[in-house]
């Protein structure tokens, strides 16, 4: 278990096959400010220079991330909403090589349900509530609800969702696809979490990768990254092994 960095406003723990970075900003019920985005790229930098699984949460003490300040969302003006301040860091999020898991206890609204749309999977406690209420503010969900959560419910009930601001908790989350287990006790959603992760790993990393980069290609892509994808599957030596340990398991 590696050790755990403090942060201004996350703190990161490096493990050999993972990164673990959990929002740290207790006090503002995690909002993400700059200072919160600046770090988050930073752990980007590195899961692109030298890539791991991603684990992100705001912890199990009740809180996942409140939203994006809207003491600084207040004073932005139209060039900083053109600069993609958190829509960049999701869309970099959602690119990262390998698999991500957002761990949810408690609040993921605003921008910090579209934080946990932005990871591949998504874990929450039974307390855990999504909600968009942007519209409300006066603002619009900007930073990736509009396109991705659609993707993830459907479009008629994800417009209800930006629509009315509506929270969703934890059952009704499972139920229409927003998150892929939910746990009782928020105890074991970090166990929960690292279990699915687990998992995952036990796979290829290579094959990992290029199944991430052909489900998250555009419908025009397919099936030429599905093609191009297996021809360099086929001819790496990874392939070939857990293809004759499987195959001398199976005639034991």
């Amino acid at each position: 278990m590696g050790e755990r960095e403090a942060g201004v406003s996350v703190a990161v723990e490096e493990r050999a096959d993972r990164v673990v970075v959990t929002l740290d900003r207790p006090e503002k019920r995690n909002a993400i400010d700059a200072d919160m985005v600046d770090a988050l790229h930073e752990v980007c930098a590195r899961l692109e220079r030298d890539p791991k699984l991603l684990l992100l949460t705001g912890g199990a003490d009740g809180i996942f991330a409140g939203g994006a300040d809207i003491a600084q969302l207040r004073e932005r003006g139209r060039l900083d909403a053109l600069a993609a301040i958190n829509a960049g860091v999701f869309a970099r999020i959602r690119a990262l090589p390998l698999p991500t898991v957002a761990a949810v206890d408690g609040p993921a609204l605003g921008g910090g349900a579209e934080l946990a749309y932005a990871c591949d999977l998504r874990v929450c406690t039974a307390r855990a509530f999504f909600g968009q209420p942007e519209v409300r503010l006066g603002i619009l969900a900007g930073a990736g609800a509009t396109h991705r959560l659609p993707a993830l419910v459907g479009e008629a009930r994800a417009k209800e969702m930006l629509f009315t601001g509506r929270r969703v908790g934890a059952d009704e989350a499972a139920r229409i696809g927003l998150v892929n287990l939910v746990v009782e006790e928020p105890g074991e959603l970090l166990a929960a979490a690292h279990g699915l992760l687990d998992e995952i790993a036990k796979a290829s990393t290579l094959a990992l990768r290029l199944t991430k980069l052909a489900v998250d290609a555009p419908p025009a892509a397919h099936p030429h990254v599905d093609l191009v994808g297996q021809a360099v599957l086929f001819e790496d030596e990874e392939k070939r092994r857990r293809m004759t340990d499987f195959l001398q398991r199976k005639s034991r």
